[in-house]
Parts: C-alpha cells; sequence; structure tokens
C-alpha cells in the first residue's frame, strides 16, 4: 500500500515540474495516473494544484477510496454544476496527459471548467514516472523475483506435443496462484497484451503488437501470443511473460528446445545476450537511448543477423529496451530517434531478440535498473537455453 511519505513525495517533485512550466494545477483522469500519486485505482480524478493540497473526487468507491489512499481531501465527484466551484479560479492553465484522455473527456472538463484551459502533461508525467524510488524498486525486485520463480518451473511441465494454448495456460496457472494480477497495463493507444507470449511456430508469425515477437494467436480477432499450434521436438520454444505483482511490471524472456537446436539459432542466442551485457554496461547516467539501440543493431548487423534483429524481416520494432513500473510501455525506451538521456534509478527491460524465417524465434530478456556502475538486474534466472529430452 502506498505510504503517505511515498504519496507526498510525488506529488511535490510533479508540482515542483509544474512550476517550472508555468502551469498551475494538473488533472489526472487515468486509473493508473490516479493511482501513481493517490495510491487507489477506484473510479476517480485527481486534482493536484501547482501549490497547495489534492484533492481526489471519487465517483466509486468513495469508502474504498478513503481506505486506501493517503490523500488527505476525498470528496465524492461532485454534479457537473458543482464541478467548477471544487477548483480556484487563479489556476487558469491546466495540465491534462493528452496522450491518454479521450476527446470525449477532454470535452466534459472543458465545459464543466470555463475560463480554464488545458495543456499537454504527458511527457512531465511519464518523465517524472520513469525514475523509481525505493519503495517502487522494491516492488520491482519482488515482480521479478516472483517471475523468475515461476519460469524456472517450467522444465517440469513443458513436453513436445503439447499446444503452445497448453504451455501458456500451464504458466499462467501458476503464476496466477503466485498473486499474478493479470492487468498488463500499456499506454500506447491501440496496443494491448493478455498475459504474455509462449510462442515455438506460433513466434515465427507477424502481428500488431509493437515487439519483436507477436506469436499466432487464436484467432484474427485476438492475433497475439500462444496458439493452438503443438509444439515440436528440436523447435525453440519462446516464453515472453511480465510479472506483475503490487501493480509493478517486471518482464522476461527465457527460451527452452526439447531436443536440440539449430546452430545458427544457437549462434543468434549468443549474439543476443552478448548484446544485452553491452547494454547492461552501458545502462549508466547520461547516456543517450538511441546510442545503446544503434551499438545493438550494429552488433546485429556485423553478426550477419541485422535483417532478423527485433522481429519478422520488414516488420522489425525499433527499440532493444523499454521501461517498465505500473505500466509495461514506459520510459525510457532504448529506441531510434529517441535522444532522452539515461537518468539513475530508470528501469527497462532490455529484450534483444531475433525471428528467423523457417527456423524460429530466439533471444533474451531481463529487466534492469540504471545505475552509475551500470545496469542492475533485478532477478537471478540464468539467461541459459534449458534443453529438454525429447
Amino acid at each position: 500500500m502506498l505510504t503517505e511519505t511515498e504519496s507526498q513525495e510525488r506529488i511535490l517533485r510533479l508540482q515542483g515540474m509544474l512550476r517550472s512550466k508555468g502551469i498551475q494545477a494538473a488533472l489526472f483522469i487515468l486509473p493508473i495516473d490516479v493511482y501513481y500519486f493517490s495510491g487507489t485505482r477506484q473510479n476517480a480524478v485527481l486534482w493536484i494544484p501547482a501549490d497547495g493540497q489534492p484533492i481526489l473526487l471519487v465517483r466509486k468507491s468513495l469508502s474504498r477510496a478513503r481506505e486506501e489512499s493517503p490523500i488527505a481531501d476525498i470528496r465524492s465527484f461532485p454534479s457537473s454544476k458543482e464541478f467548477a466551484a471544487v477548483f480556484s479560479e487563479d489556476h487558469s492553465c491546466i495540465g491534462m496527459t493528452f496522450d491518454a484522455v479521450p476527446v470525449q473527456q477532454h470535452t466534459y472538463y472543458t465545459r464543466a471548467l470555463p475560463g480554464h484551459h488545458f495543456v499537454d502533461i504527458s511527457m512531465v508525467l511519464r518523465e517524472l514516472r520513469s525514475v523509481k524510488s525505493p519503495f517502487e524498486l522494491e516492488q520491482l525486485r519482488l515482480s521479478a523475483d516472483k517471475l523468475a520463480s515461476v519460469l524456472a518451473e517450467v522444465p517440469h511441465f513443458l513436453k513436445a506435443g503439447m499446444r503452445e494454448l497448453d504451455l501458456s495456460a500451464e504458466l499462467e496457472y501458476r503464476l496466477r496462484k503466485a498473486g499474478h494480477e493479470g492487468y498488463i497495463r500499456m499506454r500506447a493507444f491501440n496496443q494491448e497484451l493478455f498475459y504474455g507470449i509462449a510462442a515455438s511456430s506460433g513466434g515465427l508469425n507477424g502481428g500488431f503488437f509493437d515487439g519483436p515477437v507477436t506469436g499466432k494467436g487464436l484467432s484474427s480477432a485476438s492475433p497475439h501470443g500462444a496458439s493452438y499450434d503443438a509444439i515440436q521436438v528440436n523447435q525453440p520454444v519462446l516464453i515472453d511473460y511480465p510479472g506483475v505483482f503490487n501493480g509493478y511490471i517486471a518482464d522476461m524472456t527465457r527460451m527452452f528446445v526439447v531436443g536440440r537446436l539449430d546452430q545458427e539459432l544457437q549462434r543468434a542466442f549468443d549474439v543476443a545476450t552478448d548484446i544485452q551485457e553491452m547494454v547492461r554496461q552501458a545502462m549508466k547516467p547520461g547516456v543517450i537511448c538511441e546510442d545503446l539501440f544503434l551499438s545493438a543493431a550494429s552488433m546485429a548487423e556485423h553478426a550477419g543477423l541485422g535483417s532478423y534483429f527485433m522481429g519478422m524481416p520488414g516488420e522489425q520494432a525499433k527499440f532493444v529496451g523499454h521501461g517498465v513500473g505500473l505500466e509495461l510501455d514506459e520510459l525510457p525506451v532504448l529506441a531510434k530517434g529517441f535522444s532522452m538521456l539515461l537518468q539513475a534509478n530508470q528501469v527497462i527491460a532490455v529484450e534483444p531478440k531475433f525471428v528467423i524465417p523457417g527456423k524460429g524465434v530466439i533471444g533474451i530478456e531481463n529487466t534492469f535498473v540504471v545505475t552509475a556502475e551500470g545496469g542492475v538486474r533485478l532477478s537471478d534466472l540464468p539467461d541459459d537455453i534449458v534443453f529438454l529430452e525429447p
């Protein structure tokens, strides 16, 4: 549960950023943004002035919000006629996260607060949330440890002949019993994810998901993740799952093979682990995100695997790492064109992967914390491919 001190520190950091930009207040309506500051994911909006105390306005459940949140001023959501009276007329410039606010909602609040105007603070919030507090780092370590403990059980139930769907169902059952919350929150518009990916032959399918491996899925309405395909002997099996515990997401990928692995795939895996180690060593404050992606892509190209790096040829993802926290696609992104400088205590899932048509998918992923000494890994599950007897 979010402590009062943690909540206040987050709010104070935001207020300082608002003042520096001449913004007099912020209004948050996306549930995960409200949760970040208030500690409750009830149906509510959160008002944070650049100076003064925040107000949490709750539609449902007011009683639970008061139990969960350390915010002092928690009220019932007012009627539209009474809404403007809650706020000071001095707050004419209000920040809102336009990246996650539907036009209909923006219109509603514009009408409810006449005389005020809204400006976009999406990047302000995302940059703020990208730097994790000690409390958040502890939650992320917990998520990584629990995820690793379940991934370590895979050799006990992975068999040749079982469907990708059966493999994912067994894994998800164990994750759920461990306390996995199920929600894989993503901020990007039109991105969605159910649990994760368990893919063998299905991993060779392209797809909408903005990642290197999509999976075939179960239908054209759900073209992502495990399929009905049976896992074959000597075929690589990629398991890429986020662990979500207490709201926080750690992301990991491990490889399994029943039988033997094609030598080209083994070489690609070795290159992937070399790329991961290069990125890990370079994950220090002040490093430019794009430079890490370009270095990773150069290593893949030098190995003769550039056209397979980070996805199907012609459909490759343009990143090698992504921030994680309360959402799977947080800042920073180790991507082409992303010039942000790394900061200490940002948390990044690094996932160099290759998709080689006719052979399979291969790669690795771990979650790291940016430090002055380079990336610090959040779990100690070995990276090695796990080979099983047919």
